[in-house]
């Protein structure tokens, strides 16, 4: 036990380093830690790290899909439903049938429905992958928008298929129409189980006197209960997190009101998240040894053979795709063709975005060693050794050309989005004038005794942190205790009004939702050295 717990505290210590390398080279932490667990789990003598799938599935995979629905728009995913939906459903099932076809031509003895167990596998790119890619790239916000939705739910349509398929498997018959209703059934009601149970945290946070240790714990709490749950009743616990994160983050200024709790929430969920997100991706690359060891009776070449035909067919499959579902809904839709043309570059964005990553191999590693007969599963050595090349190659030689492809096409904003510096100048006048009208129609009589609140009405378009150094100054120390309880209790109520007036902001759907959020930051780090101040 000792040993092994030194061993993970090492590796994960090994993490950060390599982490900080990579972005002292600029390289995607993603790519750069799975070709370092490639290299470590070559040197002789490093223990072998074997991963248990239910640990991805339970343990990693349900706080990574609710922070990435955290900070999804709502907005702007409902906005661009249509690609979204044509990524996440369309692209799968489409993939896991050319996969199906081609891998039961090619590689001996395998079966059409192993095919398509095979698909369900390896058709679902990365999220976060994609997203440390493009961190930072001049990418339009379409594109990141589509990219970020279709990883939100395209990981509940590929597992779906691949449950359907290890049920084939293993029990000798399919059914399209059964299938098909089953599917529409366990997505549906996972979304019914994630809003189900988003509405008990939701009233647990605003109802319940939590303090912000509580509140950032039961955000903890509530992907794994939402997951939990969906998957104990056989729906989609990736739905199930999906919708609830959704929910929940649109009602977030109603439960987390204070600075304090949110700043709280922010520490905890950057962290967790940064350290699973690291781990998962050098544990990909240490899996190679006991994946080549159970090759069994095929050779390595053959097996790669295999696996670099099947990783074109997913790339260029991808490409091929995102062209007509870009195109054809403009042709055959008059509303459609009132945004603007995606033109040719930003499709070719999406569709060479198209990393694989851990949640394919943890898939391909749930599949049972042994079938209901008892004998041995079928080419599962080969579906998992197939499925660490196709992620090995997406991310490696996708990941490290996409920035490149980007300069060299000169991606520009295909839409009309305003800039963020105007937005947080029109977020800022905005949350200005809330507080100017609060003081004059609430304490303008106050005005002329509390030097403060004058202090205060006169800047008030400036930014807040100066009126905040002067409460915590030696001067400010000296005047009447009374002012500066009193002053504190107006600034309280300003913000209050600022966090009303940014919910009012991103219902208009003018001002962009990450835009608003900075604001939002900026309003709770206010807050916070109101609270701080009254502890000096």
């Amino acid at each position: 036990m000792h040993h092994s717990l030194l061993f993970f505290l090492c590796l994960l210590f090994g993490v950060f380093m390599l982490v900080m390398l990579a972005q002292r080279v600029k390289i995607a932490y993603p790519i750069f830690l799975v070709l370092a667990g490639l290299g470590i789990s070559m040197i002789p003598g490093i223990p072998k790290v074997t991963i248990d799938p239910e640990i991805i599935f339970l343990i990693f995979l349900p706080p990574l899909l609710y922070e990435a629905a955290w900070y999804t728009s709502w907005n702007d995913f409902w906005k661009w439903k249509r690609p979204i939906s044509l990524l996440a459903f369309g692209l799968v099932f489409f993939t896991s049938l050319i996969v199906a076809f081609v891998s039961s031509s090619i590689i001996p003895d395998f079966s059409l429905a192993m095919g398509f167990l095979l698909g369900g596998i390896i058709s679902p790119p990365d999220a976060v992958a994609a997203a440390t890619v493009l961190k930072g790239m001049p990418v339009p916000k379409r594109v990141l928008t589509i990219l970020e939705g279709e990883s939100l739910v395209n990981d509940a349509s590929s597992l779906i298929v691949f449950k359907f398929a290890l049920a084939a498997i293993l029990t000798g018959t399919f059914s399209f129409q059964e299938a098909t209703g089953q599917f529409f059934l366990v997505a549906g009601m996972g979304i019914v189980v994630g809003i189900v149970g988003a509405h008990v945290f939701y009233a647990v946070h605003r109802f319940l006197p939590t303090t912000p240790a509580i509140d950032a714990a039961l955000t903890v709490m509530t992907p794994y209960l939402l997951f939990l749950v969906a998957e104990h009743y056989h729906f989609s616990g990736v739905m199930a997190v999906v919708s609830g994160g959704l929910f929940m983050s649109y009602r977030a200024h109603e439960v987390f009101r204070t600075g304090s709790t949110r700043l709280n929430m922010l520490g905890v969920w950057t962290t967790m998240i940064f350290v699973m997100n690291a781990f998962v991706f050098i544990i990909i690359g240490l899996q190679l040894p006991d994946i080549i060891a159970g090759l069994g009776g095929y050779s390595v070449a053959e097996a790669v053979k295999y696996a670099l035909i099947i990783s074109g067919i997913i790339i260029v499959l991808r490409i091929l795709w995102v062209y007509p579902a870009a195109f054809v809904p403009r042709w055959l839709s008059a509303r459609v063709r009132k945004d603007p043309s995606p033109g040719w570059k930003g499709p070719l964005i999406i569709g060479w975005a198209g990393m694989r990553g851990v949640v394919s191999l943890a898939t391909a590693l749930s599949i049972p060693l042994l079938t209901t007969y008892g004998t041995d599963f079928p080419h599962r050595n080969l579906i998992v050794f197939i499925t660490f090349v196709v992620i090995l190659i997406t991310l490696v030689v996708q990941g490290l050309t996409l920035p490149l492809i980007i300069k060299l096409i000169k991606l520009e904003e295909i839409d009309h989005v305003v800039r963020g510096d105007e937005q947080q100048a029109g977020i800022q006048l905005r949350l200005d004038t809330i507080a100017l009208d609060h003081v004059h129609k609430k304490h303008t009589g106050e005005l002329a005794d509390n030097e403060l609140l004058l202090f205060y009405k006169e800047n008030i378009k400036l930014r807040m942190e100066n009126t905040q150094m002067q409460l915590n100054s030696a001067e400010c120390s000296q005047m009447k205790a009374a002012e500066v309880k009193k002053y504190q209790k107006v600034l309280m109520e300003v913000y209050a009004l600022q966090r009303k007036e940014l919910f009012k902001l991103r219902k208009e759907k003018f001002f962009s939702d990450e835009e608003i959020r900075k604001a939002e930051l900026q309003v709770d780090l206010n807050e916070l050295k109101i609270h701080n101040s009254k502890h000096l």
